[in-house]
């Protein structure tokens, strides 16, 4: 069990549910007071420099700054998202979807206070980072495309409804993009590129057994469970528990254990003797 199994056990209950539905409603918040109330917006941004003399409520509101500015960009925009997003909640559950969100959001907010530092050591005057570029969740959402491309990679989505292409040659194309980004983008540019990037890296990393939320493995355990859940078979003189390899019952030695293989096709129970040394069932 890793880091994230043993927090989840202790913190898991204080999950938010549907995360993605509330970061996408932040967006078209962002965009009606970008479109209605363009002054407010300067209000929201993420300034280290007024969050210390006491605007704290930067460190959350610059999470409301849509990535688009353009209202058809924005509505395909959260329809490709919310579909992403819930499917890595329902893949990973609930609590690990969000701490790869937060945590996307913490590393931009490090990373900022840490330029904030750097300018002000260098220049010795405080900066305002809007004069370097605005830093939205652009890059955060955009990981979520990558994970969702880590976790699905053959997955096909239609481009413009018509091309179908799978995940992980888009996120191929977008990796490209990033990196391009990355170079010949401003500092903001690369803060945000930075800290979504070293996100999914970390969370990755730091997960090694992703392979359990793998579509593959999940059908298989899924299968598993059903034969598990079958109808109970009843042996000789009661007994409900047979090894298919040995006859052994749970009647012949009570401290036996046994358990159904998920790679044999069929429903066969063995013994703790023969649970690894019978040969599959094809």
């Amino acid at each position: 069990m890793n880091w994230l199994d043993k927090l989840e056990r202790k913190i898991g209950r204080f999950a938010i549910p549907n995360l993605t539905l509330y970061l996408l409603g932040g967006y078209i918040i962002g965009f009606g007071i970008l479109y209605f109330m363009p002054g407010l917006l300067a209000w929201l941004t993420l300034e280290p420099a007024y969050i210390l003399r006491g605007q704290v409520w930067r460190i959350i509101s610059w999470v409301l700054i849509p990535p688009t500015n353009k209202i058809i960009s924005l509505f395909f925009l959260l329809l490709l998202y919310y579909s992403l997003g819930t499917a890595l909640e329902r893949t990973w559950g609930t609590f690990r979807y969000n701490v790869y969100i937060i945590s996307g959001i913490l590393f931009t907010l490090i990373a900022s206070f840490a330029l904030y530092g750097i300018y002000f050591l260098i220049y010795g005057v405080e900066v305002s980072l809007s004069s370097v570029g605005l830093i939205s969740t652009n890059y955060i959402t955009m990981s979520i495309f990558l994970a969702f491309a880590a976790i699905y990679p053959d997955m096909e989505v239609l481009i413009m409804f018509i091309l179908p292409v799978k995940m992980k040659w888009m996120a191929l194309v977008y990796a490209a993009m990033a990196l391009f980004y990355f170079i010949t983008g401003g500092v903001a540019t690369k803060v945000a590129i930075g800290a979504s990037l070293l996100n999914f890296v970390i969370f990755f990393l730091s997960n090694r057994n992703m392979h359990r939320f793998n579509p593959r493995e999940q059908a298989r355990r899924a299968k598993f469970k059903k034969q598990a859940k079958g109808p109970r078979m009843t042996y000789t003189n009661g007994a409900h528990h047979r090894c298919a390899v040995c006859g052994r019952t749970e009647l012949d030695d009570p401290n036996l254990e046994f358990r159904f293989c998920s790679k044999c096709n069929g429903n066969y129970e063995y013994c703790q003797d023969h649970l690894f040394t019978h040969e599959h069932v094809k």
